[in-house]
């Protein structure tokens, strides 16, 4: 007697995933947001680079805005992005629907995430053989580095995505709930002032915030200026950070509209 096939947790998340593209290219603004944003902005920082001192730190204006190109497709095309879409989804209620199926918990999120993380490493591609090309920044001295900050920045800010969305009552509030984050981190992560050039002091406060170790894996290996144990210590950052949203995520997490 034949028996239908079982589906497998990669099967479901493709198919969530294709279902969230398709929804995802629906949503003009979030994907306006989300493909264009990161694409301009770290260019509009060109002059500011040149106008940097940069004697003594290792960089150059190609491994200033590169890094800084890949944080903000980090912040907008994934996390901005994708914070609007699990709220939507939740009002929806799409969320509601699909936990009473086959997909379980962890499957619903990293599903209805990829899309936006596919257009994230889509957009960190394209910045990095722009950037190296037209701001002559070269080829990477550490790849592995950089890869490490890149993946470290995705997972990151998918899980730190679902936390924001838990305390957004809709997407038009899931927009203002990301600023705070997205502006402290344009401020204090690297991406308009390196942290090389910022007072010590400041810098040690402002190397703990989560985009910060994601630009310094990323900067120090692309520059091949980072030791061994502040890749480390960066690699520290970033996977306590995840843990935390992590664990907020299963703590905090809405399945249902906010009332």
């Amino acid at each position: 007697m034949s028996t239908m096939p079982m589906t497998t947790p990669a099967g479901r998340m493709r198919a969530l995933a294709r279902s969230e593209m398709t929804l995802l290219g629906r949503s003009k603004g979030t994907l306006f947001a989300a493909l264009f944003v990161p694409l301009v902005i770290p260019f509009s920082m060109r002059q500011a680079a040149d106008g940097m001192d940069l004697k003594g730190t290792g960089l150059d204006v190609g491994t200033v805005v590169l890094p800084s190109a890949l944080g903000f497709s980090l912040l907008f095309a994934v996390y901005s992005a994708l914070t609007a879409v699990y709220v939507a989804r939740r009002e929806e209620l799409v969320l509601k629907r699909l936990r009473t199926g086959e997909l379980r918990d962890p499957e619903i999120l990293a599903g209805a995430a990829l899309p936006s993380v596919l257009i994230g490493v889509v957009q960190c591609l394209v910045l990095s053989v722009g950037c190296a090309v037209l701001l002559d920044a070269g080829a990477p001295s550490a790849p592995h580095l950089v890869l490490l900050g890149v993946v470290a920045g995705l997972v990151m800010f998918a899980a730190l995505a679902a936390v924001t969305g838990s305390f957004s009552r809709s997407t038009e509030s899931a927009q203002v709930m990301t600023m705070p984050l997205i502006f402290v981190s344009m401020l204090g992560s690297g991406l308009f002032v390196p942290l090389e050039v910022m007072p010590d002091k400041l810098a040690s406060v402002c190397e703990l915030l989560p985009l910060s170790p994601v630009i310094e894996l990323i900067r120090g290996g692309w520059a091949g200026n980072l030791s061994a144990g502040d890749a480390l210590g960066a690699a520290t950052t970033a996977v306590a950070w995840t843990v935390l949203a992590v664990f907020a995520v299963r703590r905090w997490f809405r399945w249902e509209p906010r009332h």
